[in-house]
């Protein structure tokens, strides 16, 4: 568990999935370091991730470029198959998560969902 002001990061065992919310924004190494977390817990349970982005933000530059040079390129590698996003019922980082999925999506599969519990009809 991995737990900040901006961030929490939990494993899920009933949906094999570590569960990242954002709280509010943030950047560099306050956006990366729960990520990093994630990946280990990736990589010990060979689960899939899933991201509350209702309250989430835009990224800087910089670190979308992080997550696909190397979050996402981890992520398969340690045994995730699946990106879902939690996404309100607006969409409001449509662009966002668009964009993630547009460099990532030949690497792994991205899907979107209303609430982590839709994820069991998703599999």
């Amino acid at each position: 568990m991995y737990l900040s002001e901006y961030c929490d990061v939990n494993y899920e065992e009933t949906y094999n999935v570590v569960f990242v919310k954002w709280k509010k924004f943030c950047c560099k190494g306050n956006y990366r370091k729960p990520l990093e977390h994630a990946l280990e817990v990736i990589k010990q349970y060979k689960c899939n991730y899933v991201a509350d982005t209702r309250t989430g933000f835009e990224n800087i530059p910089e670190d979308t470029k992080w997550v696909a040079d190397y979050f996402m390129p981890k992520a398969v590698e340690y045994g995730c198959q699946c990106i879902y996003f939690i996404i309100d019922e607006k969409n409001s980082l449509k662009e966002e998560l668009e964009g993630q999925e547009k460099d990532s999506d030949s690497l792994i599969q991205f899907k979107y969902i209303f609430q982590i519990e839709e994820i069991l009809n998703n599999t």
